[in-house]
């Protein structure tokens, strides 16, 4: 990898009295490790998220520290620290309620090819082993993100700025650091990473760096199953869903995470490509069934109300298991149900083989899409024991949204609404056509909520 470092290996310095980050709102943990770094004789600062959201005005979640101190040498300062990671070794010191995050400068990877610490990279251009270290400088044009290469100085509270990051800040756009191309290439995570900073922070993605995204999408299609999983939960369960939806789709990217969803949404399921309508543009009714399911996981979110991959998942692969569904019944005789399993475990392998979703959730997520059409049956013995169901909430949840589409009528929707806040006599006499009730009503459990 080359980066072009600057001519003058200097920073911009940012004094303490011209920005408004405060060690007041640095949590405790980070202050200890980064004055006792600097009473050891080594630099230290915050970079990254860290500075990045202070200088936004919000709260980061953690505090990464960066240092001219080798990981042994991180270690020895602190008795509850240990040295972890592969590719690159870092120094996780232990609190009680708190992790700090040490790395030591990182370098360009221009070592002897014979170095064990060197960089190297597969014929994509990939980076698969990353251990050199190096000086600030370096480590800074090695980042991806102008805005996550400032650095705060403990010494003397300044922002260093080797590559025009508090400009980026004060523009609220993401920029890359280098040539876009060649650091997606190195890692085509850093597009999703773009989008993802961009709906969380509400920032704008620099021209140079939205520029190829369309035309080397593709390289997600490569990117380990298990590591797109750890994005996803990013991307959909941070409180920004639908912002994160919509400018993934925007940069042409969403249809490498669900490809099967993003043939749903553009009509063209049968190709398996979302090409069916024009510049690849959703349907209006299932556009907005997606839109009401990333909304109302944000609500939550923002509720402090717990979410679960198990329903988004749901929500993104009905349509193209209904479509599958509806496929297998016009071939032979098969029931609505079974369809529904045959086409779930179909539609669910393909995409997992993309994102990974562990059993934990695929399975009930399954479970879920199959208690569809026993909604449409109101009275008896199988409608007394849906609402049993442990699954019940979260397919309920999911009736209510295929109401956008069409598929059900509202007022189904709201008669199971009603018969959830009814007395266990009231449930029985509902499910009974009006008659009967008494004691041995039986009390359904407590069910699953969605998301």
């Amino acid at each position: 990898m080359t980066h072009p470092i600057p001519a003058a290996d200097s920073p911009r310095i940012i004094p303490r009295s011209d920005h408004h980050i405060s060690r007041a709102n640095i949590s405790r943990n980070a202050l200890k490790v980064l004055y006792r770094l600097k009473d050891g004789g080594y630099q230290a600062f915050i970079v990254g998220g860290g500075v990045r959201d202070l200088l936004l005005n919000r709260q980061p979640k953690d505090f990464d520290i960066a240092t001219d101190a080798s990981p042994e040498q991180v270690r020895a300062l602190f008795g509850s620290a240990r040295i972890i990671g592969r590719r690159f070794r870092l120094v996780h010191v232990r609190f009680r309620d708190e992790i700090v995050e040490v790395a030591t400068f990182r370098g360009l990877g221009n070592e002897d090819l014979e170095s064990e610490d060197r960089q190297i990279l597969n014929e994509a251009g990939r980076i698969i082993k990353d251990n050199s270290f190096g000086s600030i400088e370096e480590d800074a044009w090695r980042r991806d993100f102008t805005v996550n290469a400032l650095y705060y100085n403990i010494a003397d509270f300044s922002i260093w700025d080797f590559v025009g990051g508090m400009r980026d800040v004060e523009a609220r756009r993401i920029r890359l650091i280098g040539d876009p191309e060649t650091r997606y290439r190195e890692d085509p995570v850093r597009m999703i990473r773009a989008v993802r900073l961009a709906a969380k922070l509400d920032l704008e993605i620099h021209p140079e760096a939205a520029a190829p995204m369309q035309r080397l999408g593709s390289l997600i299609d490569s990117v380990p199953p298990a590591r797109l999983f750890d994005e996803f939960l990013k991307v959909f369960e941070t409180g920004h869903a639908l912002e994160g939806y919509r400018r993934l789709r925007q940069h042409g990217l969403f249809e490498h995470l669900f490809p099967a969803t993003a043939a749903w949404l553009s009509g063209d399921v049968s190709q398996g490509r979302a090409s069916g309508r024009p510049g690849g543009v959703a349907d209006d009714h299932r556009n907005r069934f997606i839109e009401s399911a990333l909304a109302g996981t944000d609500r939550r979110v923002a509720e402090g109300l717990p979410v679960t991959p198990m329903f988004l998942f749901g929500v993104f692969l009905w349509g193209p298991v209904q479509d599958r569904a509806n496929a297998l019944r016009r071939t032979g005789q098969i029931s609505e149900v079974q369809a529904l399993i045959d086409a779930g475990q179909e539609i669910t392998d393909v995409q997992i083989a993309r994102i990974t979703l562990p059993r934990r959730f695929s399975v009930p997520m399954r479970e879920m899409l199959q208690l569809q059409p026993r909604f449409s049956r109101r009275q008896g013995r199988r409608a007394a024991v849906l609402l049993q169901h442990r699954r019940f909430r979260a397919a309920y949840d999911l009736l209510v949204l295929r109401t956008e589409l069409g598929e059900v009528p509202a007022e189904l929707a709201e008669w199971w609404m009603r018969i959830q806040t009814l007395s266990p006599d009231d449930q029985h006499r509902e499910f009974n056509g009006g008659r009967g009730g008494g004691r041995d009503a039986q009390r359904p459990r407590p069910a699953e909520r969605a998301v």
